[in-house]
């Protein structure tokens, strides 16, 4: 039985950061993971170029039961303190669209970087190493045997991540090991991920066509970014936003065109002109010709409730989805160990003394655009601070 200060589950985006953190604290740390490759899931994001964290992170931009739950781990460490730590390393970033924030060199560079940082403060690594059982120790702390060698730890720490994209490796297993320590759980459901349709509302015509400045609602939730028409539904940021909120049953509303006054779609100086000409001014033809259906008549035969009606069609478009594409297409999982049962100033399991959760295992998942890797950071920061 070999011994250590803490193990760390999970060599992703919150594991790296709680162990260089806790190594910097002094603690004796062992990363351990069953991929052979380290951070798959940092690697792939932001097609290669790591959407590492957003300039306009706060609370409001995460879900869980507990909406407050994150904030002390925000405030701790914010996405201000990881910018400088790319500085730190020599890594510039580049500002795209709604403060997402994207690493010039590329997500090798940042794995590089945290790497580097665990490595700096004498991480243990453990790669391709499977987890077999976990136990609290008779004398106190937790027995973690592997596929390698067994390890008696007084902090355990959790960071295995959430169900989404399992063709990387993604399991359930941090949800077992949190019920087989009394810990309850929000239901899990994939996050960020795109929405199916019923085959009677499939546009599969339109597949391939990109809408900008779409706004998309469900309940009192909206999100106004780009929208994606493919052959099962709807992808795209938008609507990958929405998603989070969705539940099945509820629909979905869509405004094709929310800059645009009435006024101008259908101008009556230009009565004589085909409502689709009109129309495909501001929209893709194939689009144009979708809302409107066999109508093509001149405006000026229109009478007002057909043009409302059709107005109507543009700026409430409502739909219920079928359902979602499931795991392999998320980005996230939303659910996870209810935060009920965590310190949210420490990340520690009330009723485990030493054991913790982090990252996306936990009940919170933040929007899309960097937002869910600052909360690997922060969370990540918390805990190995306190192991």
């Amino acid at each position: 039985m070999l011994e250590t200060d803490v193990v760390v589950l999970g060599a992703g985006a919150a594991g790296m950061m709680c162990a260089a953190t806790a190594g910097q604290m002094g603690r004796r740390v062992v990363l351990l993971d069953h991929a052979e490759k380290l951070a798959e899931k940092i690697r792939i994001s932001g097609g290669g170029r790591c959407n590492f964290t957003n300039l306009h992170v706060r609370p409001e931009c995460y879900l869980s039961a507990n909406p407050h739950f994150v904030k002390s781990a925000l405030k701790q460490y914010t996405q201000h303190d990881f910018m400088a730590l790319m500085q730190k390393h020599g890594l510039s970033w580049t500002e795209k669209t709604l403060g997402q924030l994207f690493c010039d060199q590329g997500s090798e560079a940042v794995i590089a970087m945290l790497k580097k940082e665990a490595d700096d403060a004498g991480v243990n690594w453990r790669m391709g190493t499977e987890l077999f059982e976990v136990e609290k120790a008779p004398e106190g702390g937790f027995v973690v045997r592997t596929s390698k060698e067994n390890w008696l730890c007084q902090s355990l720490v959790v960071a295995t991540g959430g169900l989404s994209i399992p063709q990387i490796g993604a399991t359930g297993i941090g949800f077992e090991l949190a019920k087989q320590f009394g810990l309850p759980l929000i239901p899990t459901v994939p996050a960020l991920v795109p929405l199916t349709f019923q085959p009677q509302d499939l546009w599969g015509e339109l597949a391939g066509i990109a809408l900008d400045g779409t706004t998309v609602s469900c309940d009192r939730t909206t999100f106004r970014e780009a929208l994606l028409l493919t052959h099962k539904g709807v992808s795209g940021p938008a609507i990958l936003q929405i998603s989070s909120y969705w539940e099945p049953g509820k629909p979905i509303v869509i405004d094709m065109l929310p800059d645009v006054p009435d006024e101008a779609i259908f101008p009556v100086a230009q009565r004589d002109k085909s409502v689709l000409n009109l129309l495909a001014e501001h929209l893709p033809r194939r689009v144009a010709q979708a809302v409107l259906g066999d109508e093509n008549r001149p405006l000026k035969q229109l009478n007002p409730p057909e043009i409302e009606a059709i107005l109507q069609r543009l700026h409430h478009w409502a739909i219920i989805p079928s359902g979602t594409q499931g795991y392999r297409k998320a980005e996230v999982t939303r659910g996870g160990v209810d935060t009920a049962a965590l310190s949210s100033k420490t990340m520690m399991a009330r009723d485990v003394p030493g054991l913790f959760f982090i990252g996306e295992v936990v009940d919170v998942t933040g929007w899309l655009g960097g937002y869910n890797f600052q909360w690997a950071w922060s969370s990540g920061y918390v805990a190995g601070l306190n192991v």
